[in-house]
């Protein structure tokens, strides 16, 4: 039988980058949204169930694993590393907020985790080393990569297999190296024992290869077209690839058997459970089961809605190759069968270019998608064994190779550039044009485009705004020198006038959540309060809960793809209901009911209306965030928690409109980053509503106070004082506007501080509305 989907399952807000499944009941999936999910399936059917969220801090989870159970750990445990160089190990059976145990030593992104039988941790890091860990203590360092270590296997307790971006495999005897395997052309990215063989490999070169451990190549697996991910295999000693070509393919005697084409742009990871089902983890969040067992397929529906899902992706052009569009046939080249499965056909339906596979197990050409022109990148690059979205070759000077240029869209531009000028040993005297070329060429700077916040529960959203975009500055090429401006590197640098960014009327909104899985944490946290005595009077009345049920209803329609209309509206009996909660649950237990108010402000903001029940509701978040305890720092995760959310329920409240008199920004010196951002976010929010109906006295006087409290403290993160200064700018150019100006103590203030903001953050962004706000002041 072929393999069909099983289920897909959606809570991840991002890329999910790593799988490990050690049973048929059990899925680990670790994903750039910065948590690990623990997947269980139902007792009663062949569903899985979000059992647990593993969070340990606030950047990308690239590795996961699983140490067996243990007498401290009855469900055994989940091993994640990533972004922030840490390995942290977490008990399934108890999961908390904090790792279980936390290993330290790596100084770069942890990218591979292994565990052997006995709980042998190994991981593998861009600081071009591999660690072995035992019994979460540190044992010894496998050094001899010269670039990223990208995978890394256990073959026993004391023999280990490394994968390099440096090409190579190396077989390890503790901290000794026993062999290194050569042949692959590029990057080494997974690794998978093939038993009575020895193990397979696969790279960015697109090839899976089969080896001995004694170093003979057994044989290659050809079929992938871009970089191959992720290996894994199957009961029977076959092998499961996956990859950057969107598919994951099926390997039986040397042959692909069937490519299983995914609606995603990288299928990162893939992974096999002892029952032979298949699971893989994609660029649009999602984990997918796949089964050879008919009992375990999806309905009906479901399957013809990932067929859909399928043919209705965008292929960029160069991802197929060399197109000639009057060349290729019509339709009817689509009655000839195919000759193996996977092979790839592609038609002209009309004015379309249309990418068919064959699927030998069902004998018919499947639709995988559009052929188009690809704009930007299609895939990661990678540059001195590490990703990136953006590799630019820079043309120094004629006759000297180009160098290169690497920058993520994540990454402040300045940083980027100034990284690169150091490297090549060049004048910082260009770093101007490096960041102008960077933006150019990613598509500019927009408000909150370099959040890296995840909300702080489920992992279910990643909290991007839909804000305009501040205008990029201009160029005379859309391909610009980051020297010249020019496509060649010659000439002058021309001297272009800068589009002007001041008023920046679209609001910024916090909008975007997993409503079933916020659902889930705050009924979870009534049942408990509901289990204890002494909290037993504080669990949710009948009619609450339908209240809140009512809410959640309301919400799964309005944020479902495509939205679709609620039958009928909240109202302030609703808001009552949770304001009640809110007002009287445990700190620790507000965040829920906190985020669910941010959702409900935003999209459905008359329940709010009646002016008795809005003082309430701006009365309990003020209490919910605590804002009246004392600030000392370090505060709590729990109380950094309930502020950004906090912060950000008032920032969705103002681009309705209203108005909001507390000082928010009084505190801000002892918030840290996220909520920085959401206090940041919320002043611009304030700053939109003034270009409608323009500030009272005493409420331009309290938005200035805050303003000239974020800008005075300045700090390191450069995106809240942006925003801030973007909201002061457009306070300014209203008053202006309006035939009035600032009041000369305000003026002599922030002309004070502007120069002390331009010097720390010296990007072309900030000086440019800085020059605007120095001309309209």
């Amino acid at each position: 039988m072929p393999y069909r989907l099983s289920a897909a399952l959606k809570a991840h807000s991002s890329d999910v980058r790593a799988l490990s499944t050690p049973n048929n009941d059990l899925i680990l999936s670790a994903s750039r949204d910065a948590t690990a999910i623990h997947w269980e399936r139902a007792a009663t059917s062949k569903d899985f169930n979000l059992a647990s969220t593993l969070r340990a801090g606030p950047r990308f989870v690239n590795a996961v694993a699983y140490i067996a159970p243990t007498s401290e750990a009855l469900k055994g445990y989940a091993v994640t590393g990533g972004q922030d160089s840490v390995i942290n190990i977490f008990s399934l059976g108890s999961p908390k907020e904090e790792p279980d145990y936390t290993l330290v030593g790596h100084t770069d992104n942890v990218c591979a985790l292994a565990v052997t039988a006995s709980g042998t941790i190994i991981s593998g890091s861009w600081d071009k080393t591999a660690k072995v860990w035992k019994d979460f203590h540190l044992s010894y360092e496998l050094r001899g990569h010269s670039q990223s270590v990208w995978a890394v296997l256990a073959i026993d307790e004391e023999r280990f297999l490394t994968g390099s971006a440096d090409k190579t495999i190396k077989l390890w005897q503790q901290h000794k190296t026993l062999q290194t395997y050569s042949g692959h052309q590029d990057a080494v990215r997974g690794l998978s024992l093939v038993p009575d063989i020895g193990f397979a490999s696969c790279s960015n070169d697109s090839e899976v290869r089969v080896w001995t451990l004694g170093g003979d190549l057994v044989y290659s697996l050809s079929g992938h077209t871009s970089f191959v991910y992720a290996l894994s295999t199957l009961p029977d000693n076959n092998l499961v690839s996956s990859g950057e070509d969107r598919t994951v393919r099926v390997w039986k005697d040397g042959e692909c058997v069937q490519t299983i084409v995914h609606p995603a742009i990288s299928v990162w990871s893939v992974s096999t459970m002892p029952n032979g089902d298949i699971v893989s983890g994609s660029s649009d969040g999602v984990v997918r089961v796949f089964s050879e067992s008919e009992e375990r397929w999806a309905s009906e529906t479901e399957l013809k809605e990932y067929d859909t899902q399928v043919a209705n992706q965008a292929l960029p052009a160069q991802q197929m190759g060399d197109i000639k569009k009057s060349d290729l046939p019509g339709t009817e080249a689509l009655v000839n069968p195919g000759k193996k499965s996977g092979e790839v056909k592609m038609i002209k339906n009309e004015d379309k270019v249309e990418a068919y596979q064959w699927d030998s197990n069902r004998q018919m050409w499947e639709k995988i998608g559009d052929v188009v022109d690809a704009i930007g990148q299609g895939r990661k690059q990678l540059f001195n064994g590490k990703e990136y979205d953006y590799v630019f070759d820079v043309d120094i000077k004629d006759g000297a190779p180009p160098l290169k240029l690497p920058f993520n869209a994540t990454e402040n531009p300045f940083t980027a550039a100034q990284r690169f000028l150091q490297e090549n040993d060049l004048p910082l005297s260009y770093i101007d044009q490096v960041v102008n070329f960077i933006e150019k060429n990613t598509g500019g700077v927009s408000l909150g485009g370099n959040e890296q916040y995840v909300d702080p529960f489920t992992g279910g959203s990643r909290y991007r705004n839909t804000a305009g975009s501040v205008p990029p500055s201009t160029s005379t090429s859309q391909n610009a020198d980051p020297f010249t401006s020019a496509s060649a590197y010659t000439g002058t640098n021309p001297q272009p006038s800068v589009a002007k960014i001041l008023p920046v009327a679209r609001f910024l909104s916090f909008k975007q959540a997993n409503v079933s899985a916020m659902q889930g944490k705050l009924y979870q946290f009534d049942e408990a309060l509901r289990n204890e005595i002494s909290t037993s009077t504080l669990t949710m009345y009948p009619e609450e809960i339908n209240a809140f049920d009512d809410a959640f209803t309301h919400l799964s329609l309005l944020t479902s793809s495509p939205p679709q209309k609620p039958a009928q509206l909240l109202t302030p009996v609703h808001a009552e209901a949770i304001i009640n909660v809110l007002e009287r649950w445990p700190a620790s237990q507000r965040f829920p009911v906190i985020d669910l108010a941010r959702l409900l402000v935003g999209y459905c903001p008359n329940m709010f209306q009646n002016s008795a029940v809005k003082e309430r509701f701006y009365g309990a978040l003020v209490k919910a965030a605590d804002w009246t305890s004392p600030w000392d720092a370090p505060l709590s995760k729990v109380r950094e928690t309930n502020t950004l959310l906090v912060l950000r329920t008032m920032a969705n409240a103002l681009q309705e409109g209203t108005r909001v008199d507390e000082p928010w920004a009084r505190q801000y010196s002892s918030l840290g980053k996220n909520q920085r951002l959401g206090l940041a976010s919320l002043v611009f929010n304030a700053s939109c509503v003034n270009l409608k109906t323009p500030f009272d006295q005493d409420t331009c006087n309290l938005f200035l106070t805050s303003c000239m409290k974020i800008l005075s403290a300045v700090g390191t993160d450069s995106e809240p004082v942006y925003r801030t200064l973007v909201g002061l700018g457009n306070v300014i150019y209203a008053t202006k506007r309006n035939g009035s100006q600032l009041e000369n103590q305000w003026k002599v203030g922030f002309t004070q501080v502007l120069p002390n903001i331009s010097t720390t953050f010296p990007e072309e962004r900030f000086r440019n509305v800085i020059q605007e706000m120095v001309e309209l002041l």
